[in-house]
């Protein structure tokens, strides 16, 4: 196996060439968890995965909670399932608030503060009642606690990870939360040594071919139980040494040849963001284009597997355009593929789209 093979079978295997699966549940659920960071870009790279999939249904599979929005693992915005959301936080919780206790107490942020924060929450909350960030600080302020200078989004994000809120359905253009208890009510719990393997059985067999440096950073874990996690699949997955690196995957991975293909991939895409070590789909000298210093992943142009430019939507009044930034000159074939992928993304807006190369 080489660099090339292994970009071809993530592109299968993270359902982008084509997909196994009808509904956004289901992918999500394949997959362990997609970073949600930035949530419009978030809902493409749902979209993207599903056959003839738009932007409506996507949301719409959101706002009925069939996929969640919350934080886990590094910690940071994530889409995970119903089945997957209370063990994978519980999971993810301590590493995470070991990580913020620092920050939580330079914002004078307390337990207490956290108790009575979040009996407030549930109070606002119970009985299906979403609300926005700005309405739930208007709860939080009104009780005593202040939500003043970056406090707020730390006690959303410790409620997140106690398992008290999720995501609830958009208000309009607003995101809102709702309690987790009332928006999955069958909890499903797993031991650690149940949660550890599962979730690295999710992530090989979705993401592979990836090294465990890979799975230690796209899931924060500890490296010793990333590690234990990994031997705890010793039946359930392969493993092959590139240069000298050990390569876990799926015993059903495939190695059917691929047909060249063009994709436009949202920013924070897993297809990238997911591995520490990118060589197989970027090269070192075009890192640093698609990958900002303080970590903003770029929305990228795939060709094949290697990531050959970036690419922004420009909305006008009555038509998108697909402006591609590419990093090398593409052939006629190239930008023939190219224009296939953009009219794949208008489809899913719903918008007629025009190409533009830069």
């Amino acid at each position: 196996m080489n660099c090339n093979e292994i970009s071809t079978i993530r592109l299968r295997q993270q359902q982008i060439t084509s997909s196994d699966f009808q509904t956004a549940r289901e992918l999500i659920n394949w997959k362990g968890a997609m970073q949600a960071q930035e949530f419009n870009h978030a809902k493409w790279a749902v979209g993207l995965r599903l056959a003839n999939f738009t932007e409506k249904q996507v949301e719409d599979a959101f706002n009925r909670g069939e996929i969640l929005r919350t934080h886990l693992m590094r910690p940071t915005w994530h889409f995970v399932s119903p089945e997957d959301i209370y063990w994978l936080v519980g999971l993810s919780a301590k590493q995470i608030k070991s990580a913020m206790k620092a920050r939580n107490r330079q914002l004078e942020l307390t337990e207490e503060d956290f108790k009575t924060s979040q009996e407030v929450m549930i109070k606002a909350l119970e009985g299906n009642r979403y609300l926005t960030r700005d309405e739930l600080s208007e709860f939080l302020n009104a009780a005593g606690i202040s939500t003043k200078e970056q406090r707020l989004p730390h006690i959303l994000m410790e409620a997140e990870i106690d398992r008290v809120i999720c995501s609830g359905p958009m208000k309009g253009k607003k995101q809102t939360y709702a309690l987790l208890e009332e928006r999955v009510p069958n909890k499903i719990e797993l031991t650690t040594d149940e949660a550890l393997a599962l979730l690295a059985r999710k992530y090989f067999t979705s993401h592979g071919p990836a090294t465990l440096a890979d799975f230690t950073w796209w899931s924060g874990l500890p490296v010793s139980q990333a590690r234990k996690a990994v031997a705890l699949n010793n039946n359930h997955l392969l493993s092959e040494t590139i240069n000298d690196e050990i390569y876990w995957f799926s015993e059903n991975h495939s190695t059917i040849p691929q047909p060249d293909s063009a994709f436009l991939l949202p920013a924070f895409d897993e297809y990238l963001v997911s591995y520490k070590n990118r060589e197989a789909a970027i090269s070192a000298d075009h890192h640093a284009k698609a990958v900002s210093k303080n970590g903003i992943f770029w929305p990228i142009l795939v060709i094949n597997g290697k990531i050959s430019g970036m690419w922004k939507k420009v909305v006008k009044k009555d038509s998108l355009i697909v402006e591609i930034d590419h990093f090398r000159p593409h052939s006629t074939r190239e930008k023939k593929l190219v224009e296939k992928a953009a009219n794949a993304y208008g489809m899913y807006c719903g918008q007629k789209v025009s190409l533009e190369f830069k």
